[in-house]
């Protein structure tokens, strides 16, 4: 089968365009041909290997985490889905930049029929970002204000929707030139990044989600009231991950010392700050899957490419500011 994969780390332009073997499936696995993907910045990241002392991979190794394509062939143990089923997912192993992909019954969830296969592919890895922090983390509720960053990156402009249909207010931080369009995703609050510090203007904040680490999760303690939660994608990892990943002994007490210094200045202002290594989960999907069929959510695609133009693709992901997802169409 046709697929995008590494020999080894590196850099972007070391990406191969071949053939690799058609995954064997388990029994409680399920085959899928592969119609629609979309590229993560977290693709980027893998391909130069900044996850390598903890996700270490097997080379050649398959890129991509999020596609939507039709079920040709189950294992004896699955029992919910059948061939001929469309379904979208987030990988759990195998990558799915490729013709076919292999997936646990447990990762996978329908796609309904109002969405298009592109549109499915744009959604799994963010909307299980957004609501495995949201809802599951932070347990946002209805009347808590929350600073949700980048509201008009892939993941911020799932979770400002998500946040505004679980009844929060929102405020999010985005460029000028999309400000009309965060809003009209549910954003209250609009802040331009360029212009206005958010640690200046906002305060007693019940939750935020930080998806740029650094500097601006030190000044997002400074918004929360005592009491509050931040959940970062982007910050150091703390024992959550080390969990998540299964790692072993020593791991298990390295990674937490990571996120020592930031979980210590939450701890000083009263605030609980949680690192999210996001999981596949298909049931979390079918419930996201219900939201975009009743139009609470809706996926957002900033620009489909065909697989000949997977380069392309990717030097748009990398160049940092695409509105929505990048999807490529498989077959």
């Amino acid at each position: 089968m046709k697929a995008a994969y590494i020999n080894h780390y590196g850099k972007l332009e070391q990406i191969q365009f071949g053939k690799q073997p058609k995954p064997i499936i388990q029994d409680n696995e399920i085959l899928v041909k592969v119609h629609a993907v979309s590229i993560n910045p977290l693709d980027l990241r893998m391909v130069e290997g900044e996850f390598k002392a903890v996700l270490p991979v097997h080379f050649p190794f398959i890129l991509g985490n999020d596609l939507a394509g039709v079920i040709v062939e189950v294992g004896s143990g699955v029992h919910h889905f059948k061939v001929g089923d469309e379904v979208f997912a987030k990988t759990d192993g195998q990558g799915c930049f490729a013709e076919y992909t292999s997936l646990k019954e447990t990762s996978v969830a329908l796609k309904h029929k109002n969405i298009s296969m592109s549109q499915a592919a744009a959604l799994p890895l963010v909307a299980l970002t957004a609501w495995q922090a949201l809802v599951e983390i932070a347990q946002l509720r209805r009347g808590q204000k929350i600073l949700i960053h980048a509201g008009s990156g892939g993941v911020g402009s799932i979770a400002i929707q998500l946040a505004k249909h679980l009844g929060a207010n929102v405020a999010t931080t985005t460029s000028a030139k999309n400000a009309d369009w965060v809003k009209e995703l549910g954003a209250d609050i609009v802040l331009d990044y360029k212009t206005t510090n958010f640690a200046e203007v906002l305060s007693d904040y019940d939750v935020v989600f930080d998806t740029q680490g650094g500097e601006t999760l030190e000044q997002s303690l400074q918004v929360l009231k005592t009491g509050g939660t931040v959940v970062s994608i982007a910050g150091p990892p703390d024992k959550n991950m080390a969990q998540a990943i299964g790692a072993n002994w020593i791991m298990s007490k390295i990674i937490p010392l990571l996120s020592l210094s930031i979980r210590a200045k939450a701890k000083k202002r009263g605030i609980h700050y949680h690192f999210l290594f996001m999981q596949p989960n298909g049931e979390q999907l079918s419930r996201i899957a219900e939201l975009v069929e009743t139009q609470k959510m809706v996926p957002v695609l900033d620009r489909v490419y065909d697989f000949t133009e997977f380069s392309q693709a990717i030097q748009h992901v990398d160049g940092g500011h695409t509105k929505g997802k990048v999807v490529v169409n498989i077959s």
